[in-house]
């Protein structure tokens, strides 16, 4: 506790540390709470799960005072991380009580209103929060702390105009803060534009390559399902992401993986709100291991102990597959990515290959039992999503990846 104590955390915030059980502070919150506490604009690259949200927790919960507007805004990319952000924000002050509240999309409009009227400080989605001051909801005037929460990601979402939007509706005389695992060029010229002489804070990667396992099988297509499921019941792992490409794969793999046994659950943008949360709270209770997702949904999720990611497609951005290998290998813990490749997956892989500078061996692939497709997306996919009729085999070359 003294270390926390030392970054010059208030005791409220010190003692739900406490009942938290947190041993130490993370890098991120060791070169950032102490500047952020002094008011300093910030600009810090740090990864999901690193420890970012008490970073800037520690000003807002500090200078924030109840019942006198809304004095701090966290933007967000998702729903979920603003639903986490907000729960992490509720435990870090249990003992100085804030109203605090997460707006967002896909829910009524009508009880936000309601909430917005009390609160002392928001989480919100970019296009909800433009919703309610389009509709004179929200006011943002005595906002004294701005934090842009996975900026990258909202800039890549295209969010960007939203975002100076909403800036230019905050209190002038403000601290802002900008968290994001890349600083492109965007983020540079929005900071230029909005910040006052930030200083930019960098953290090593959450995820520790030496321990992360990298490896890929070449599949037939007729028989990428079987192996994932081989592989599933074959593994002795603990909490598993397997990523697809697009929402009719991942209902897809969910629902036969399920049929077949795994305990598996899907996410994506097509859910409810209802339903992504209760999907979440499922896995974060390890009451399902499995979690088959796409990357839209599963953007700043912070998910502790997953020991292996599935890449059931691989992404076409490169960058996205390495944000979908840092959800394995963190804090210390061994963690293993397993890719399955297919057809168009190969130039895919070929390029995560030589943008990234890796080296990821080929395993042969184990004899495997053809599982019959048991549910489909709807009859005119069939065919589509490397689960063809189960009488077809592959056709042409295997191919073999080596780093450069």
């Amino acid at each position: 506790m003294e270390n926390f104590r030392k970054l010059g955390l208030i005791d409220p915030i010190l003692r739900a540390i406490k009942e938290e059980k947190f041993e130490k502070p993370s890098e991120v919150q060791d070169k950032a709470i102490p500047l952020i506490l002094e008011g300093k604009d910030v600009i810090v690259s740090s990864a999901t799960g690193s420890g970012k949200t008490l970073a800037f927790a520690s000003v807002i919960i500090k200078n924030s005072v109840l019942g006198q507007g809304i004095q701090a805004l966290i933007l967000t990319p998702t729903r979920e991380l603003a639903e986490q952000v907000t729960k992490a924000l509720r435990v870090f002050s249990k003992h100085k009580p804030l109203k605090m509240i997460a707006i967002y999309g896909g829910v009524s409009i009508n009880p936000q209103i309601d909430d917005l009227a009390r609160a002392d400080v928001v989480v919100g989605t970019p296009g909800r929060i433009l919703d309610h001051l389009q509709r004179r909801t929200i006011r943002l005037d005595k906002v004294k702390v701005l934090v842009l929460d996975e900026a990258d990601r909202m800039l890549d979402m295209g969010f960007i105009d939203d975002v100076q939007q909403i800036v230019s509706q905050c209190g002038k005389i403000r601290q802002t803060m900008m968290f994001s695992a890349t600083i492109p060029s965007d983020l540079v010229r929005l900071a230029q534009r909005y910040m006052n002489h930030p200083i930019k804070i960098s953290a090593e990667t959450y995820v520790d390559p030496k321990k992360l396992s990298q490896v890929y099988y070449d599949v037939p297509d007729n028989l990428k399902l079987s192996l994932l499921i081989h592989l599933l019941k074959h593994e002795h792992a603990g909490l598993i992401m397997v990523f697809c490409n697009s929402q009719n794969t991942t209902d897809f793999v969910a629902r036969n993986l399920t049929m077949s046994g795994v305990n598996a659950l899907a996410i994506h943008g097509g859910f409810s709100q209802a339903k992504r949360n209760s999907t979440m709270e499922s896995f974060h209770s390890k009451e399902v291991a499995v979690l088959v997702c796409t990357d839209v949904a599963a953007r700043g999720l912070d998910i502790k102990g997953v020991t292996h990611v599935y890449n059931y497609d691989i992404p076409k951005d490169s960058k996205q597959y390495i944000h979908r290998i840092g959800r394995t290998a963190r804090a210390g813990a061994e963690g293993k990515a397993v890719n399955l490749l297919t057809g168009p997956d190969h130039d895919n892989f070929s390029r995560v290959i030589r943008d990234n500078d890796l080296a990821i061996p080929k395993l042969e692939m184990p004899y495997v039992q053809r599982e019959a497709i048991k549910w489909r997306s709807k009859p005119e996919e069939r065919g589509r999503f490397g689960h063809r009729d189960q009488g077809r085999g592959h056709s042409g070359p295997r191919r073999s990846f080596r780093s450069h």
